[in-house]
């Protein structure tokens, strides 16, 4: 079971991201993306080793592009961090998790919580 979820339209990104409680990466991405295919396991490790402090959502860019076009999204993936439903960070590309989560400041959020 996987512990990552989809917005695959605007009305289910505004409850999984936007109105979210705690910190949220999302995965802007595509099926097609073969970069995209690279990083998604790191992302589902994220999500599981930190179920419950943070969530991973992932916005299939070719399905949802209505919220990919409101947060200018030119490249994927891009991995985004959204607190209190705002865009705080991003990471550009396939990198290794260590770099994401560095990009993103994610070390020195989880180590508050």
């Amino acid at each position: 079971m996987s512990n990552v979820a989809h917005a695959d339209d605007v009305t289910t990104f505004e409850e999984k991201v936007i109105q979210a409680k705690r910190p949220v990466v999302v995965d802007f991405w595509a099926t097609w993306c073969h970069p995209c295919k690279i990083v998604a396991p790191e992302l589902e490790n994220l999500a599981t080793e930190h179920l419950g402090v943070i969530d991973v959502v992932k916005v299939d860019v070719d399905v949802n592009p209505e919220v990919a076009g409101r947060y200018g999204i030119m490249s994927i993936p891009t991995i985004a961090l959204f607190e209190n439903g705002d865009l705080v960070a991003t990471s550009i590309g396939a990198k290794p998790r260590a770099a994401i989560e560095a990009e993103l400041g994610l070390n020195a959020r989880l180590s508050n919580v």
